[in-house]
This record gives C-alpha cells, sequence and structure tokens, in this order.
C-alpha cells in the first residue's frame, strides 16, 4: 500500500477528532505519517510518540484486520517516547 493511500487513511480514522498530542508512524524506508489532533501530513517532525510499524501492518491495524495490543506484543510495532499516547491513539485506529 502506497504512503498516499495510508496517510489518507489515518486522515480518515481521525477526521471527527483525533488526540491533542503528536504521534509520528516511522514506516522505515517508506516515509513517516505525523499526526496531530485532526491535521495529517507526511512531515517528519519531532512527535511525543513515534510508532515504528512497517506499511503493511499499518494497512492492517487501519483496516481492523490486526490488533494495536497484538501487534505491539507480538513485536510488529515499537513505541518510542510517551505510551500513553500510543494507548490513546489505539481508540482511535
Amino acid at each position: 500500500m502506497s504512503l498516499e493511500t495510508l496517510t489518507e487513511g489515518v486522515r480518515e480514522k481521525v477526521a471527527s477528532g483525533g488526540i491533542a498530542e503528536s504521534v509520528k508512524f516511522d514506516l522505515g524506508g517508506d516515509g513517516v505519517i505525523f499526526l496531530q489532533g485532526s491535521d495529517v501530513s507526511n512531515d517528519d517532525s519531532e512527535a511525543d510518540c513515534t510508532i515504528k510499524i512497517s506499511a503493511d501492518d499499518l494497512a492492517d491495524l487501519l483496516s481492523g484486520e490486526l490488533n494495536p495490543t497484538s501487534a505491539f506484543m507480538g513485536g510488529k510495532m515499537q513505541v518510542e517516547g510517551d505510551m500513553s499516547v500510543a494507548m490513546k491513539l489505539g481508540s482511535i485506529v
């Protein structure tokens, strides 16, 4: 799945309101998705929480095929920074 498609998927998830803190999805060589509130971009900015995840796993997370807790416990995503921000994000994605 392309970075543009994933970015749009995140944008749809937070359209009705995101979280106040900033989150960056680090997709490795595929790019980054940065969000704060309902603003979503591909800027590589400093964030309160950085989630390292593959593009394929993020696509599965957005579609509901991958549970956020299972992804974290199974090593499919790593969280750097404020873990409570990642937990808030779990209720949105």
